[in-house]
């Protein structure tokens, strides 16, 4: 099934009572990556899908936008990969320091760019093809569980009542705080800024520059246009006083930045932003939902795989609840146990090796660091770590 092939499918944005009065197998609180892919697995399975998404396709998202090839097999197994929005090919990594030191590795699978502009909406399409029942512009305000099922109140005023209940509501939520989650009460220091850019750059190559207290990405993506993506201590906004002063004033400081920025066309009216980002374990089940994606789980960006764990964790959960409804129905803590194993054995030493990377990222002496691994066979080896094999 090809992208084009379904570009003519008429989109309602409007919420019918049809929708919401009837109870559902699945509600999937967020469409991004994973309640996207997770939706349109399950509806293929037969089962009746509810996805609920606060914002309007298509829509950019803070990201790096860059995607390990350990995904390809199964986006194109299951008629998902974007092959007609002309992804970009990546193949290569290039590492600074925060004064310019760098080296230069090919990827052991490479990658590929894409925004989420143009995935998301890509997948949204197969969504409402598959029959996924899609709300847009609707924020759940409330999820409780009710014996074996659970209610989701939105802010329109009406209930979707589900047996299963999945979160892939990103990386920072209102409903992390009315979840009372714990990783939602522990602040931090991070914040992500993002930009695309038309600029002079290898088409092939992802790189990463150091800066004082953070890092830098860009990355091409689809067509003649690259992401520029970095993540920041919010010390140094304080500091600065905005965010161009802080550019001027710490980014700069690195030459490749420096350079980039004064010689490149900047696309949007102004940076896309986001707060409050957290690396902290988080839990994967709150009073029974199912937590995806980020909402599960973040790897520091610099590892560039975040959207390749976003999609396998879609695939896991989809296969184990596929399963389970065939064997048992839905048996909420057969799921539970068989997810949590599943990723745990699949990502909980990535997102510990993504940690403790990160460590050496922000700093001058680090950053050299970590310019001089990457030239040895130990840099090589953390690299492949942080990635997950093709499945």
């Amino acid at each position: 099934m090809s992208f084009q092939a379904i570009t003519s499918i008429t989109i309602n944005n409007s919420t019918s009572n049809s929708i919401l009065s009837e109870k559902r197998d699945i509600a999937i609180v967020g469409g991004g990556l994973a309640g996207l892919i997770s939706s349109i697995l399950l509806k293929r399975a037969g089962l009746d899908v509810v996805l609920i998404e606060k914002k309007q396709y298509p829509f950019h998202r803070v990201c790096g936008e860059y995607i390990s090839n350990e995904v390809v097999p199964f986006l194109k197994r299951e008629q998902l990969f974007p092959n007609d929005l002309g992804p970009a090919s990546i193949k290569n990594f290039q590492l600074t320091s925060t004064h310019g030191n760098s080296h230069t590795i090919t990827l052991p699978l490479g990658g590929f760019g894409i925004s989420r502009y143009a995935l998301d909406n890509h997948l949204f399409k197969l969504a409402l093809h598959a029959g996924v029942d899609v709300l847009q512009k609707t924020v759940v305000t409330d999820i409780s569980k009710e014996s074996t099922n659970f209610l989701l109140t939105l802010d329109n005023g009406k209930q979707v009542s589900a047996d299963l209940a999945i979160g892939s509501f990103g990386k920072r939520s209102n409903l992390d705080k009315s979840l009372n989650r714990n990783s939602f009460s522990k602040r931090s220091p991070y914040l992500a800024v993002k930009y695309h850019i038309k600029t002079d750059h290898p088409h092939e190559l992802i790189t990463l520059h150091n800066f004082k207290n953070g890092y830098c990405g860009i990355s091409k993506v689809e067509g003649n246009t690259f992401n520029l993506c970095y993540l920041s201590h919010r010390s140094n906004l304080k500091s600065a006083g905005n965010i161009s002063d802080m550019e001027n004033e710490v980014l700069f400081q690195n030459p490749f930045l420096k350079e980039l920025f004064k010689n490149s066309d900047f696309l949007f009216d102004k940076p896309l932003t986001i707060n409050e980002i957290s690396f902290r374990t988080k839990s994967l089940f709150e009073n029974g939902i199912i937590m995806i994606g980020d909402s599960a789980g973040m790897i520091t960006p610099l590892c560039g795989n975040g959207m390749a764990m976003a999609i396998h964790s879609a695939k896991m959960l989809s296969d184990i609840i596929t399963h389970n409804r065939s064997q048992y129905g839905f048996d909420h803590d057969q799921i539970r146990k068989k997810f949590e194993n599943s990723w745990r054995s699949r990502f909980s030493q990535r997102l510990m090796i993504g940690r403790s990377v990160q460590k050496l990222f922000g700093g001058t002496f680090t950053s050299s660091l970590a310019v001089h691994m990457l030239k040895t066979d130990l840099g090589k080896y953390l690299v492949g770590l942080t990635h997950g094999k093709p499945f």
